[in-house]
């Protein structure tokens, strides 16, 4: 069975929901974005909902996509940096109980965390200090982690630390692993642009992008950024929300249909999409098979607040998992 190794930002989820979206305006923050606060802006926000009691959650992108994969019932691991504070010792011991194996760094500033704000219309607005999580370094990386791996995820996040992202590219290669992409927010898109297409062409195999990703890479549609994607790695694939995603590998292009679920909470949809392509990926299954997949445990994410789904949703999915698979092996 196939292992997947993730590298991102250990941070822990803080979720609130808001009652209008007038609150993004008094913070000054753009709906749907993330934006990297201090610890003093992160107690203002806080501050904002000491009434209101928060869901707490190991979070971060690439750990979310871990924990899908670890639920699906493959190995993963995760690389990361935290503190030895209570915020650094529940993600451990969240990651444990939900079967990844924590690679993690400590440092003696503060664990990170992530302040979700959830509007009326389930977007989430992340307001982010990263605390630990920013210290990790291209020195903290060790080449003995990568091995036994097959998969290496990225969190499109960590690529304003080019140093970093380019060791463990090389890492990843040189243990032979296939790497897999997720751009993240748009705005680090627009940021890192130059960089993103230098990775993407020499090391990356798969990317993922939301519509906006892919139209702050590329400045196209979603049709069209997906053929420049997918002319820089193996697979690219475009998550279109509620229209599902389009995947495209050479000159095969397939269209998954979306769930159809109600959304009460975007956080980790694309986490999770990821997770599932992967896990479909690591099975050997088809594209579209990986992105049926994706989007099955995408759509049953947004129906929850936070990316905690319970023992029960989860029995679900496989079952679906396994009807989706009959149906294919029927058509086939």
């Amino acid at each position: 069975m196939k292992k997947i190794l993730g590298i991102g930002n250990a941070l822990t989820d803080i979720l609130f929901r808001i009652e209008s979206d007038e609150i993004l305006q008094q913070l000054n923050l753009k709906k749907g974005s993330m934006q990297l606060v201090d610890d003093e802006k992160s107690s203002q926000i806080m501050s904002l909902f000491a009434a209101q009691q928060p869901i707490m959650a190991t979070g971060g992108s690439a750990a979310n996509t871990i924990k899908g994969i670890a639920k699906l019932g493959l190995e993963g691991g995760f690389i990361g940096k935290v503190c030895d504070d209570n915020i650094g010792s529940f993600f451990r011991e969240d990651s444990r109980k939900n079967g990844i194996k924590p690679h993690l760094k400590f440092s003696n500033t503060a664990s990170g965390h992530c302040t979700v704000l959830i509007s009326p219309d389930g977007e989430r607005t992340l307001c982010t200090y990263l605390g630990a999580a920013s210290e990790l370094s291209a020195g903290d990386l060790e080449s003995s982690v990568f091995t036994g791996y097959d998969i290496f995820h990225i969190e499109g996040y960590l690529v304003q630390d080019h140093n970093l992202i380019r060791t463990a590219l090389q890492l990843a290669k040189k243990a032979g692993l296939t790497v897999s992409l997720d751009l993240a927010s748009f705005n680090v898109v627009e940021e890192n642009r130059e960089f993103l297409h230098e990775i993407i062409r020499d090391y990356v195999d798969i990317t993922f992008a939301n519509e906006e990703e892919a139209k702050a890479f590329t400045g196209k549609n979603p049709f069209e950024a997906l053929t420049d994607i997918a002319h820089l790695c193996d697979i690219a694939i475009v998550k279109l929300g509620k229209d599902g995603s389009l995947i495209k590998s050479g000159e095969k292009t397939d269209e998954v249909i979306p769930s159809g679920d109600i959304r009460v909470d975007s956080t980790g949809a694309g986490d999770m999409y990821a997770a599932g392509f992967l896990y479909g990926l690591a099975r050997g299954y088809a594209l579209n098979i990986c992105g049926m997949i994706g989007s099955l445990i995408s759509g049953r994410v947004v129906q929850v607040v936070g990316t905690t789904m319970s023992d029960e949703t989860w029995n679900e999915i496989y079952a679906e998992i396994d009807d989706i698979l009959k149906m294919e092996t029927k058509e086939s």
